[in-house]
């Protein structure tokens, strides 16, 4: 499932430069969940750009050039005139700042049943929101994590790429969360004080996370730790409770969220992101990905004293747990923000 549902298996060829001093490469690009997926001749993949972040530099022009910073040290070129097609629909998207009525693409109920909860929803918001929550589709989630990573990118920094570092951290996450877990995980050159956990399953950790310790063990715990808030409280349902009954009605009858409801929650996140998870939440997906627990926990507190819990009862306590990266790897995946 992509981003753009009639676009679920669009490809197209394109040239990629790095950064400025870079040469450029070809490349195949296609959609992801809440990405555009860079990928070498092999599959590899060389970078993944969040969509709502992607920015045009030539409007009009062909080949068109994309980039998904600011600074457009990193470059893409397009001459298929699908996925230009695509892009542009998810950046026209994102940039509109009033929500206009449609009719549901993805959410299937009709307008009488919406007429009839409208009657109740403003009474009862917990029972809206479980409601919205129940019935909003995972394509809808990561377009929703996905413009929120664009917003936090604002303030952070575009995601760090470089392509054996992206390898890494995908390995780590496929370990620390399982083949079946979904999403991404992304890293930021600031602004975050604890790995997030996004809409979609995208999680966003501050390169302070992988480059201030020594065991890859430590940065699988943050991961582990941000997905093991979905064991508290759906990401989404926590977003709904903070933007209030009308965006949630807004998002249940039409579909969508505006921009800006969507930025306001961002800078929430980041000044005030979720509680760590309870231990009893934590130590079972630390058990089932073979991961030690202790040293996450002295790296949220030096002392041991508030996560003695994760240390008492770290899973692989006197067992010797399976590599999560080589040395290679390990040091890829630090260098990821060089």
């Amino acid at each position: 499932m992509t981003a753009l549902k009639e676009y679920a298996r669009l490809e197209s060829g394109g040239l990629w430069r790095a950064d400025a001093d870079a040469q450029r490469r070809d490349v195949i690009v296609s959609f992801g969940d809440a990405t555009l997926v860079i990928s070498d001749s092999a599959e590899r993949a060389l970078a993944h750009w969040s969509l709502p972040a992607i920015e045009r530099l030539n409007v009009g022009e062909r080949p068109a050039i994309f980039s998904p910073d600011p600074e457009a040290t990193e470059t893409l070129e397009i001459e298929d005139d699908t996925m230009i097609a695509a892009i542009e629909k998810v950046r026209k998207t994102v940039e509109k700042q009033r929500p206009k009525p449609k009719r549901l693409r993805y959410l299937g109920l009709g307008l009488s049943v919406a007429a009839v909860a409208a009657l109740a929803v403003f009474w009862l918001p917990d029972a809206l929101i479980r409601q919205t929550v129940s019935v909003v589709p995972a394509v809808k989630r990561s377009e929703i994590g996905g413009t929120l990573l664009g917003h936090i990118q604002r303030v952070t920094g575009p995601t760090c790429r470089s392509q054996l570092g992206t390898q890494a951290l995908n390995q780590l996450r496929t370990r620390a969360l399982g083949r079946d877990a979904g999403g991404q995980i992304v890293v930021v050159p600031a602004g975050v004080q604890q790995a997030l956990y996004l809409p979609g399953g995208i999680i966003v950790m501050n390169r302070a996370l992988v480059e201030d310790t020594e065991d890859p063990a430590t940065v699988a715990g943050h991961a582990i730790a941000a997905a093991a808030g979905l064991r508290v409280q759906d990401p989404l349902a926590t977003l709904l409770k903070e933007v209030g009954v009308r965006a949630t009605f807004q998002l249940l009858t039409t579909g969508d969220l505006d921009s800006e409801t969507l930025r306001a929650y961002a800078e929430v996140l980041i000044a005030s992101p979720p509680q760590r998870p309870p231990d009893d939440a934590l130590i079972p997906l630390f058990e089932a990905a073979q991961i030690p627990s202790t040293p996450f926990a002295f790296a949220v507190d030096k002392t041991g004293e508030t996560t003695l819990g994760l240390i008492e009862a770290d899973p692989m306590q006197g067992r010797e747990a399976p590599a999560i990266l080589n040395d290679g790897e390990w040091i890829s995946l630090q260098g990821i923000c060089s």
